[in-house]
């Protein structure tokens, strides 16, 4: 999917009248060392800009040292998540001048201005053989004052939509907020701890531009938490049918944010499936994980959600605080019992700049800081009530013992109803199973 990050990015930068390229590397396929030569046919430019995740951020650093071996005079600067919990890490790197922490477009904007560096808030820099931090940014109030993003310099015919996320192609992913009104321990938030939204109606108007421009007829919204403000769900729910557009949808929710008339609506509005972080059967894991949800609760809604006709995947954590061989046991059953049309299961991984992996530090449980291994499917924590061992045994116990039961495999099968529907099943299995 698209990299909406560099997209807004590039768009306000673009906005600013400042001549803009992206290159998504992945989508296009290119080898590392492939990446100067695009530059150079593409360029001459004055400054580049890398996102980075934890497990991406050795590629990051990567790419920036092949670009500032070639042209040494280009300005290099890191952002995302990883640069931003760790700052001085990306500047230890001496191809990274610049370090953009949290929101960016604002920021980036000053950057590419040439705005003085102790005047730019957000930033960490170099200087003096000193590394220096300046003052955090403001986040953006009102997230409609953003132009869309510049879907018109990445390669929309390259994406595709996670393996069991879509009925119908091209797709295309979109956020509808920043932030989370969660306070679960496993997640960062670069946004924040407060919830900000965008309009029901702009959030439609940007869909309407993609099926205009590019035919997208699918949308998976990525947001932690697209349902947690009804009023702009339902406003974006109308504006899809006012506008007469032909979507199918799906997005991610909370058990705490169902309400019935509301998922209703987005039913009629071309949602066809729901993710809930659903996590574990274990009230006193939940509690350690600060994850405020009542499991017969989430067994209620997600009951609920398939009666209205609403497909639902459930996301597992397996390996968090507090966890033994018995409650992963426990929580592969909850996972059969609950039923939902996809499960993910993933190792818990206590990402930097989490509570989490403050306590795992601190308590001497990490494994590991090699950010590659933090993908979800490898252990990084030895925690002292189950092995690492035992938590991959269990991962890999998880996906047979779910997907490969004759029930699951025949209620899909009646779910086919085209060539497309069933290569997604086919590449959602052999993903999950790891074939």
């Amino acid at each position: 999917m698209p990299s909406l990050g560099i997209a807004w990015l590039a768009a306000v930068l673009e906005q600013d009248g400042h001549q803009v390229q992206i290159l998504d590397a992945h989508a296009e396929r290119l080898h590392l060392e492939a990446i100067p030569q695009w530059v150079e046919a593409h360029g001459p430019f004055e400054l580049v800009g890398i996102t980075a995740t934890t497990p991406l951020i050795g590629n990051a650093l990567d790419i920036a040292r092949l670009l500032k071996a070639r042209f040494p005079s280009l300005r290099v600067v890191l952002g995302g998540v990883h640069p931003t919990v760790l700052p001085g890490e990306a500047l230890a790197e001496p191809a990274v001048d610049l370090v953009v922490r949290g929101e960016g477009e604002e920021t980036i904007r000053e950057i590419a201005a040439e705005k003085v560096l102790d005047q730019i808030a957000g930033i960490s820099y170099r200087q003096n053989g000193a590394v220096v931090h300046n003052p955090n940014r403001k986040l953006i109030e009102d997230l409609d004052s953003l132009p869309f993003p510049a879907y018109h310099l990445l390669p929309m015919h390259r994406y595709r939509p996670a393996a069991g996320a879509a009925k119908r192609q091209p797709a295309s992913s979109v956020l509808a907020t920043r932030g989370c009104p969660g306070r679960c321990t496993f997640c960062y938030r670069i946004f924040g701890n407060r919830l900000r939204c965008r309009s029901g109606l702009n959030l439609a108007q940007e869909v309407k531009l993609l099926q205009d421009r590019y035919g997208i007829k699918e949308i998976c919204f990525y947001d932690d938490t697209f349902t947690a403000v009804r009023r702009e769900v339902r406003a974006f729910c109308h504006a899809v049918q006012e506008m007469g557009l032909d979507l199918t949808w799906s997005c991610f929710s909370r058990i705490d944010t169902f309400e019935a008339e509301t998922f209703r609506l987005m039913k009629e509005a071309g949602c066809h499936q729901v993710m809930f972080g659903v996590e574990t059967y274990n009230p006193e894991i939940l509690k350690n994980i600060n994850k405020k949800v009542d499991p017969q609760a989430a067994a209620g809604v997600i009951q609920a959600t398939k009666e209205m006709g609403l497909d639902v995947r459930a996301a597992f954590m397996l390996g968090n605080p507090g966890e033994t061989e018995e409650t992963l046991e426990e929580n592969i059953r909850y996972a059969i019992r609950l039923d939902p049309d996809l499960a993910l299961f993933n190792i818990t991984t206590p990402y930097p700049g989490t509570e989490m992996f403050k306590w795992a530090e601190e308590n001497h449980y990490l494994l590991t800081k090699n950010w590659e291994d933090y993908d979800l499917s490898v252990p990084v924590m030895e925690l002292p009530t189950v092995s690492a061992a035992k938590v991959v045994e269990y991962y890999r116990k998880s996906h047979r013992r779910f997907f490969l039961r004759p029930s699951y495999i025949f209620k899909r099968l009646t779910k086919v109803w085209s060539l497309e529907d069933l290569s997604s099943i086919c590449r959602g299995l052999r993903t999950s199973l790891g074939i």
